[in-house]
């Protein structure tokens, strides 16, 4: 026969191992609320930011790479355009024909139609001036825009790469509508030597 006080402690001791203690149900609750965390931060990433890689050369010396390995990695932003409405000058973020992730900068805005003349850039008959950062870049009359025609863009953008003797875009491709602008490009995270802002006039 167990004595009194011994059985009492065998009888807790088997109790406490019939299922998780206190400080085993709470080690649980936290994974559970840091499992939680981390599955509202990915969806709010995904909402509002994507990741992309450079692998054009079509809007250097801005944005620079030509391959996965050598390209800038660059966050883009999806806010903004809940808001208003892409606009001059801007770098966005789309797909190309192809399916490939390029950036392109907006010169034409829905409603105006675009000439290049003398590699300046026209909107319904008037030249547009552009930001001091951007008065190196020339833009060559090529496409839809050669010898001086006249390019309507309804109700999209008018979209052209910075380095524009080497960029497949609206000239070739016509104006791209407002859904096919996946986010603002925002920032450049790496190459460290290259991690900045990007600017609307450039950086």
């Amino acid at each position: 026969m167990i004595p009194g006080p011994l059985f009492r402690v065998l009888s807790l001791t088997a109790g406490e191992g019939l299922g998780p203690g206190p400080h085993c149900r709470r080690i649980v609750r936290l994974i559970e609320r840091l499992l939680a965390i981390v599955g509202l931060f990915f969806i709010a990433w995904r909402l509002c930011f994507d990741f992309i890689v450079l692998t054009s050369g079509s809007m250097g010396p801005t944005l620079q790479g030509t391959s996965f390995q050598s390209g800038d990695r660059v966050v883009v932003e999806k806010i903004s355009r809940w808001f208003r409405s892409p606009r001059r000058w801007e770098i966005y973020f789309l797909y190309d024909a192809e399916g490939t992730p390029v950036a392109k900068r907006i010169v034409g805005l829905p409603g105006e139609k675009i000439s290049l003349k003398d590699k300046r850039l026209f909107v319904n008959g008037r030249e547009v001036p552009r930001p001091p950062q951007l008065k190196s870049l020339v833009y060559y009359a090529y496409g839809n825009l050669k010898a001086g025609q006249e390019f309507d863009c309804g109700q999209a953008y008018y979209v052209m790469g910075d380095d524009s003797r080497d960029s497949y875009d609206s000239r070739f491709l016509g104006a791209v509508a407002q859904e096919q602008l996946r986010g603002r490009v925002w920032l450049i995270i790496w190459p460290i030597s290259r991690c900045r802002w990007v600017t609307p006039g450039g950086n």
